[in-house]
């Protein structure tokens, strides 16, 4: 298990167009100094609350440290899942949520084990409220108050992102319409993202094409062989009569 596997890392709101911003530097080849110095400037002149009544140096330097660790400087076993991410982002525009998604849950497996309880959820009611997420975070993480207080920052992140609604009643929330997720670069890099969320590096292809961590999206059917593709990340092993096991090279 990696640092990342049992880190928490996210310690305040997440704005998606921070992302986008973050990821187009990268992408005009500005180096990690130089990025982290734009962020800081950029935050710091829009003066707006990343913490609600809290606008300080020190919410800015918690965001700008979460965003460079995700596409200026990833840890060094996700820098060859950055450069596909970055990748996909060229190619396929139109899916960045998709991509923007797949990084964060990559980067930080708390954001995702986050999704992964709000899906589990959805799944079984209409809407989800805080309280039910955090009480299922605490089962994998322990009782920790910062549980309770950066899952909620990953909560009001997704609300930001689109993919949840705030609902009638107070700390409830809704599931937006999910995102059809068609191109098969696209989901290999959502089962890519999944598997580096997991500890062991494996999983069967049928729990990670319907894990509820990816609830915001809408994903077909597929076979061990597409997702191998020709960058050969994974190792596919068929078992049992009709599934296949998906292991990280």
């Amino acid at each position: 298990m990696s640092k990342r596997h049992d880190a928490i890392g996210i310690k305040q709101i997440v704005p998606y167009k921070w992302m986008q911003k973050t990821a187009s530097f990268v992408l005009a080849g500005m180096n990690g100094k130089t990025i982290r110095h734009e962020l800081h400037n950029a935050l710091a002149a829009e003066g707006r609350e990343i913490q609600r009544r809290e606008r300080s140096a020190w919410t800015r330097t918690f965001l700008v440290n979460n965003l460079m660790a995700m596409w200026p400087s990833p840890a060094a076993e996700l820098v060859v899942f950055r450069h596909m991410a970055l990748q996909a982002l060229q190619e396929h525009p139109d899916q960045e949520l998709t991509i923007q998604w797949a990084m964060m849950s990559a980067a930080y497996p708390f954001w995702f084990n986050t999704a992964r309880q709000t899906g589990r959820l959805l799944n079984l009611q209409s809407r989800v409220t805080q309280a039910q997420i955090v009480n299922r975070l605490k089962e994998q993480y322990g009782d920790r108050q910062t549980v309770s207080r950066y899952a909620r920052f990953v909560v009001r992140s997704f609300v930001d992102w689109g993919v949840l609604r705030d609902a009638a009643a107070a700390g409830a929330y809704e599931k937006a319409e999910p995102e059809i997720v068609g191109d098969r670069d696209v989901i290999t890099l959502l089962v890519y993202a999944t598997l580096l969320t997991i500890p062991e590096g494996k999983a069967p292809l049928s729990m990670l094409l319907s894990n509820p961590g990816l609830f915001p999206f809408c994903l077909p059917a597929m076979q061990g062989k597409s997702l191998l593709g020709p960058s050969g990340h994974f190792n596919v092993v068929h078992y049992g009569l009709d599934d296949e096991l998906v292991v990280l090279k």
